[in-house]
């Protein structure tokens, strides 16, 4: 079993920065962490993702030049910072982890993951 908390969540107005943090507990080892988000009303979507071994990470359209996610080995973590913020990045954003190493694909849907966290909320004001 694997725990995730997600931390970090909170409100800021557009242009500013939050820092989201994953943290792991109980199995730790896992191959892949990502980002997803869901806004009201909508579906789950994938933000960002990042591969433990390499550190490949992968990026939604959206969010390109504006989120990274990078990864703390010691510390079991993952972190999405995110600047330049916009109202429609307003969310419940999820971390979630995959065990085993899949190759090929951008680690993008949601069925490629085996756990996740409860998820925190950001909320953008104009």
């Amino acid at each position: 079993q694997v725990q995730l908390v997600e931390s970090g969540g909170g409100l800021v107005q557009a242009g500013g920065s939050l820092r989201l943090a994953c943290a792991a507990s109980g199995r730790t080892f896992s191959s892949s962490t990502g980002w997803f988000r869901q806004a009201p009303g909508k579906e789950r979507e994938f933000v960002a993702a990042i591969r433990w071994s390499g550190g490949f990470t992968y990026y939604a359209d959206s969010v390109k030049g504006r989120f990274t996610i990078s990864r703390d080995n010691a510390e079991n973590t993952v972190y999405l910072q995110m600047n330049s913020l916009k109202p429609e990045d307003t969310a419940v954003y999820y971390c979630a982890a995959r065990l085993s190493p899949l190759y090929g694909v951008r680690l993008s849907s949601l069925d490629e993951y085996d756990y996740w966290g409860q998820g925190t909320q950001v909320t953008v004001s104009s």
